[in-house]
């Protein structure tokens, strides 16, 4: 059962039956919450107020989730956002993913499944304020998210970084296709899509710029694996 005591949560949802359901259910369990119904109102509490985390509807009436997603984390604000809306579409979750979402929950859903995501973004987001992450001439920092590979900042997006940091800490491991989707995206693994393969060639790429030692290593039938020095 999620522990939410004296956790700030704000809700950005304009069917107030919806909005009334995920309140009661957050302040049950020991959250305290904060509501908009519009884009508008929720983008200023997210930029101008202290919360712990977002709950975001997806359509609203005066703009969209994704939009906000995109302006929160432009302004280098990481707080934890989980999408929600009624399009089940693999492209629409991994754009708002993209975007620099935590997660998404489609509608509709059950409680306890929505309080188990907030939970589980509650507890990646306090792991990654552990420590950095060192992988050869990489270094991570999970608290700023940034990425250096020999003191050069490289930048990524918010789904390339969070794809290096998962490999990063399965150095070593090949990790499947499906271990990305889930763990990194947080969706099913869709096989007519190669979005893992293209965001693999993205940093690849960007961090060939820096260094000629291949990290992310294809490993055939299994998935990927980070080697961050050779045996």
């Amino acid at each position: 059962m999620a522990r939410l005591e004296n956790l700030n949560i704000l809700i950005v949802e304009d069917d107030p039956t919806i909005r009334l359901l995920v309140k009661k259910a957050l302040e049950h369990h020991g959250g305290k919450v904060s509501e908009a119904d519009t884009a508008t109102k929720g983008l200023d509490l997210a930029l101008n107020s202290d919360h712990d985390m977002m709950v975001l509807d997806l359509r609203l009436p005066d703009g969209n989730g994704y939009d906000v997603c995109a302006k929160i984390r432009g302004e280098g604000n990481n707080l934890p956002i989980l999408i929600l809306s009624a399009d089940h579409e693999t492209d629409v979750k991994v754009k708002n993913l993209s975007a620099g979402a935590d997660d998404y929950l489609t509608k509709p859903f059950s409680i306890d499944e929505l309080l188990a995501r907030i939970e589980a973004i509650l507890r990646r987001s306090a792991s990654n304020e552990e420590s950095d992450l060192v992988c050869g001439e990489i270094r991570i920092d999970l608290i700023e998210r940034t990425m250096t590979m020999n003191g050069a900042e490289v930048d990524l997006t918010n789904s390339e970084f969070n794809l290096l940091a998962y490999l990063i800490k399965n150095e070593g491991r090949a990790v499947s296709l499906e271990e990305l989707a889930k763990n990194v995206w947080g969706i099913g693994f869709n096989t007519q899509t190669n979005y893992i393969n293209v965001y693999v060639s993205y940093l690849r790429k960007k961090m060939r710029a820096h260094s000629e030692f291949e990290y992310i290593r294809t490993v055939r039938k299994k998935g990927f694996k980070v080697v961050c020095k050779e045996d």
